[in-house]
């Protein structure tokens, strides 16, 4: 049934629109219009009552969320209960995140989203499997005892997802720059993270097929006068992108405004890295045996380690106005449009446009999340 969104101040992922209207046929968008041209035989229509409408928040590193750690339950309703909580914060897409694990738990794990895509599980969009082929001296909360080096087991178990996307984090320098072809040639996304590789390194691995970064500036080598290492090389390259999290935990709020201010126009990308914690009541979760507390946003083990995040997406957006000094809009292409484009969803997500996914978010004056739509199919906050 066709459907038009009334009475809504509509940002389209490209400029603000007053007076206008979104009609959506189904999952998708059909056209965006003057509300005074609406036709008369569009009888459904959902009066948003002033509220702002901007494309879907779609988080590319989510580890959990609901209560629900994905290594712990890599499972249909594992994932059902995580995308649940993070829409309840605007993420209208993501991309399940798999913390270094073993084989068969990333066999479980790709199993369950191929699963989940298959069963229309509302925003899964693939995964992202966040090791084990990183370096142990930036481990970080990660299992050393499970790290591996990518071999054609490894390579068969990464590619083994026939449907959504696939994000693969490596340490770059612990392999070759012919396997990270292979593995691009396969499709799969693939980011640099938890690794020791300098700034050459680094830029013989965005030659051979390297797109991004994970966790900027976070278990990685840092920039230097006389040695730029990794977070150097991912400043200076025009063509790749990098996830950035806006806790101020991470990173001091200086050097996240320095690193969106230094990167091209979209490559700065939002990233939760969401634990357990969040939309859940319990503040801490178990990660192979170890219990993380969450405390005032922070999530570390008992080494002082911090292992991810307690922070959602709309926040990430606040926050990243505020760290960065980048307007409204901005911060929203942060969270929608620039994580679309680097996985290669930027024609089908990020924008409120005719042929685009009815993925939106509702938002308040303030804005704060008052629902979110997903293929064309509300749900309101609680």
């Amino acid at each position: 049934m066709t459907s038009a969104l009334i009475n809504t101040q509509i940002f389209t992922g490209q400029s603000v629109l007053q007076n206008h209207a979104v009609i959506v046929d189904s999952d998708k968008v059909v056209a965006v219009m003057p509300q005074s041209e609406l036709p008369a035989t569009i009888e459904r229509r959902f009066d948003l009552s002033g509220r702002y409408l901007v494309p879907g928040f779609i988080d590319l590193q989510v580890n959990g969320g609901g209560g629900v750690m994905f290594n712990n339950a890599p499972t249909v309703e594992g994932l059902r209960t995580i995308a649940s909580a993070h829409r309840r914060f605007g993420t209208t897409g993501l991309m399940p995140t798999l913390i270094t694990d073993s084989f068969d738990v990333m066999r479980q794990a790709i199993s369950a989203v191929k699963q989940a895509i298959d069963e229309g599980v509302p925003g899964i969009l693939g995964i992202h499997l966040e090791g084990p082929f990183l370096n142990p001296e930036r481990k970080g909360a990660h299992a050393e005892e499970k790290f591996c080096l990518i071999d054609e087991e490894g390579l068969e178990v990464i590619s083994s997802l026939n449907v959504g996307k696939t994000i693969i984090t490596i340490a770059p320098e612990l392999t070759t720059t012919d396997m990270i072809k292979r593995i691009c040639d396969k499709g799969i996304t693939i980011c640099a993270g938890h690794t020791g590789a300098d700034y050459e390194q680094t830029c013989d691995a965005l030659a051979a097929g390297v797109t991004g970064f994970t966790h900027l500036y976070n278990a990685m080598t840092p920039l230097q006068s006389r040695a730029p290492g990794m977070v150097g090389a991912a400043l200076n390259d025009e063509n790749s992108w990098f996830g950035i999290i806006a806790d101020g935990f991470h990173m001091h709020p200086a050097a996240f405004r320095v690193a969106v201010a230094a990167k091209q126009t979209g490559g700065a990308v939002l990233v939760t890295d969401a634990m357990s914690t969040v939309g859940a009541i319990d503040k801490s979760f178990v990660l192979d045996g170890e219990t993380i507390y969450a405390v005032d946003g922070r999530c570390t083990n008992a080494a002082g380690s911090l292992a991810g995040s307690d922070l959602d997406m709309n926040a990430a957006i606040k926050n990243a106005m505020k760290f960065a000094r980048v307007s409204w809009v901005e911060a929203v292409r942060m969270a929608s449009l620039y994580p679309a484009h680097a996985i290669g969803l930027e024609h089908q997500f990020g924008r409120i446009k005719s042929g685009y996914q009815a993925n939106f978010v509702e938002l308040d004056e303030e804005q704060n999340v008052i629902g979110t739509w997903i293929s064309g199919q509300r749900y309101l906050s609680e």
